[in-house]
């Protein structure tokens, strides 16, 4: 069997560091942020080539709140992708804003900047660019547009640690960025959490307000806030992973360049990285119109795969009141009709990128046979 992720695999690696971390929060006994959480936060930060970096308990949270401490809230727009993970859109609908959706370009599954102007109106206060599968939106059009009109840049780099849009680190390109560190992420946690980087103080201390209860000091209640506190023991643990980071997206990246080389001739679409990115390819999605008997093809040979996602958000029936129908994001429908995520963690051996090469080679020129 080859596994999507092999979360034990890494764990082996970093064993010792792990447990001694979280020996060291279990004697000190600061289980709820503490001294891990804060020296996490400041370490994520300059990693992420921003001032302050403030620490929650998942990437949806981070959202959250990043919108909150923007001034976002009931009557307001934010403009975003159907094609996304649905957590970018309810974020949006907890601070009380509308979501207002633009297509994606279709080859780098990131928001098309060319369609963002044009859904601009005078009740929109932001844009909310998703970083999708580890490639950063193109960013400087975005930020254009932005000031322009003035709004603010909140970017979704849950899928995107490390990732850089023209040298630079993504989360740092806006006004903020959020972060997840979901255990399956490039860097992720033993259990839930998430950060919200920027350079603005302002909204720093909006936000570790608002993740604590809307507290400046214990039982100073200045917000009305939320119980949104990064674990202990997740610092502790994401210190130690976030030491391993850059080896292991650069292990990432190697296998998407094998994986590349090896489905060059195959007639497979790959992902298609942009001069201006790097990509750190949470996810390697190829396409095909054939994805279902594909997915049971490969999985009867022991290769797992995933589908990042199946439906676009406006097409989900817990958005159905948004107004939007099917045929409105035709990128985006036809993005989750067709793509199918190949294993990928930075462990994954050479043998086994060519044993999901080769099986999927063999797929796609059945799929040329049939159609000739």
């Amino acid at each position: 069997m080859i596994p999507f992720v092999d979360l034990k695999a890494q764990y082996t690696g970093i064993k010792d560091e792990v447990n001694a971390a979280i020996q060291g929060v279990l004697e000190t006994c600061q289980f709820t942020l503490g001294s891990e959480v804060a020296a996490f936060e400041e370490e994520f930060a300059t990693y992420s080539q921003a001032q302050y970096g403030i620490g929650v308990n998942t990437g949806t949270s981070a959202l959250h709140l990043a919108l909150l401490a923007a001034g976002i809230g009931p009557g307001d727009e934010v403009i975003t992708v159907p094609f996304t993970f649905v957590a970018t859109v309810a974020a949006i609908y907890y601070t009380g804003a509308t979501p207002v959706f633009v297509d994606i370009d279709p080859r780098t599954f990131t928001i098309d900047v060319k369609e963002i102007e044009a859904a601009i109106t005078d009740k929109t206060k932001a844009i909310l660019p998703v970083h999708l599968y580890g490639q950063p939106a193109d960013m400087d059009p975005i930020l254009d547009i932005a000031k322009r009109h003035g709004l603010v840049v909140i970017e979704d780099a849950a899928q995107a640690h490390g990732a850089e849009y023209k040298g630079r680190r993504v989360g740092s390109l806006g006004d903020m960025g959020c972060f997840s560190f979901y255990p399956g992420k490039n860097l992720g946690a033993y259990g839930e959490g998430g950060m919200v980087v920027t350079n603005n103080p302002e909204y720093t201390r909006t936000i570790r307000m608002l993740r604590d209860w809307g507290a400046e000091q214990k039982y100073q209640h200045v917000l009305k806030g939320y119980n949104y506190r990064l674990e202990g023991i997740q610092g502790a643990v994401l210190r130690v992973k976030l030491r391993h980071l850059e080896t292991w997206t650069e292990a990432r990246r190697a296998v998407a360049a094998y994986y590349n080389e090896l489905l060059s001739d195959g007639g497979v679409p790959t992902p298609e990285a942009m001069p201006y990115a790097r990509h750190v390819y949470h996810i390697y999605a190829i396409r095909t119109q054939q994805r279902s008997e594909w997915q049971q093809a490969l999985q009867t040979k022991g290769i797992q795969t995933g589908i990042h996602y199946p439906i676009p958000v406006h097409l989900l029936p817990a958005y159905a009141d948004l107004g939007y129908k099917k045929g409105d994001f035709p990128h985006s429908e036809q993005a989750a009709d067709e793509v199918l995520s190949l294993p990928m963690f930075p462990e994954l051996s050479r043998a086994q990128c060519k044993e999901v090469s080769e099986a999927v080679t063999i797929l796609a020129n059945q799929a040329t046979i049939e159609l000739a």
